[in-house]
């Protein structure tokens, strides 16, 4: 006999509502851009050493399992925390007249961007280039160079180069940030207790050391950045192309 559709509802409202307190809270589900997220919370808030796919479960609250079914593995993470800090970079529209300006601002926004996240450059250091988070920079950075009149292969070289020396750079500070984080640690000294350290270095062997110790120690880490890659950029005009210098050596 069928139901009747009055009773049938009647019975529905009769049952207790049950309270929002009381409601199991469902988890939000997992998407690539939250592993992204909770990756990069892992290394802003434990450093890069402590990203693995536990931890970043754990942020999650879940199981390194459920990860799976959005990313392959590790290695994976990384392209994506590594494109993810490079979609946060604004390109300029490449212009000849200020073109060694826009390029070594670009590897500033890098700098900075790794320098959020203690450690995170080792991901990049460690990627082949296929994300398009990343090679959107990496084209922006070409179209810059040969918008100066940088030779294609030299523009293409140099971008290796800005690239592997600002992670290095990034690396280090995130080092050093570490060694200073532990007090009390005997590698980590100020810099006049290393000009003290060289002007003790005996004479006979280390003149130079001695002599420019002031020299050795100057210097704020940005500074010395800017000179490196203004080193590296104004000499990008200075190299003849492949060809010419094939030619040349014969």
């Amino acid at each position: 006999m069928p139901v009747d559709p009055e009773r049938r509802r009647a019975a529905r409202h009769a049952q207790p509502a049950v309270s929002p307190e009381r409601q199991p809270r469902r988890k939000p589900p997992i998407t690539v851009t939250r592993i992204t997220d909770a990756a990069l919370e892992v290394v802003a808030t434990q450093g890069y050493d402590a990203l693995t796919m536990r931890s970043v479960a754990a942020v999650l609250d879940t199981g390194p399992a459920s990860l799976y079914a959005h990313v392959v593995n590790k290695a994976d993470i990384d392209e994506l925390i590594i494109g993810r800090l490079c979609s946060q970079l604004v390109l300029p529209e490449p212009d000849p007249a200020t073109w060694r300006a826009q390029i070594l601002d670009v590897c500033a926004q890098i700098r900075d961007q790794y320098l959020r996240y203690p450690g995170v450059s080792r991901a990049a250091l460690a990627m082949v280039a296929t994300n398009l988070d990343v090679l959107r920079v990496n084209e922006g950075m070409l179209a810059i160079l040969l918008a100066g009149g940088i030779e294609p292969q030299t523009a293409a070289w140099a971008i290796d180069a800005l690239a592997l020396y600002v992670s290095a750079y990034a690396l280090e500070s995130s080092l050093v940030a570490q060694r200073q984080s532990h007090q009390g640690d005997e590698w980590v000294v100020g810099r006049d207790e290393l000009v003290s350290r060289f002007a003790a270095l005996p004479a006979d062997r280390f003149p130079q050391i001695r002599r420019y110790a002031a020299e050795l120690t100057s210097g704020t880490g940005h500074e010395r950045f800017d000179f490196t890659l203004g080193t590296i950029v104004d000499n990008l005009t200075r190299r003849r192309p492949a060809a010419e210098a094939a030619v040349g050596s014969k």
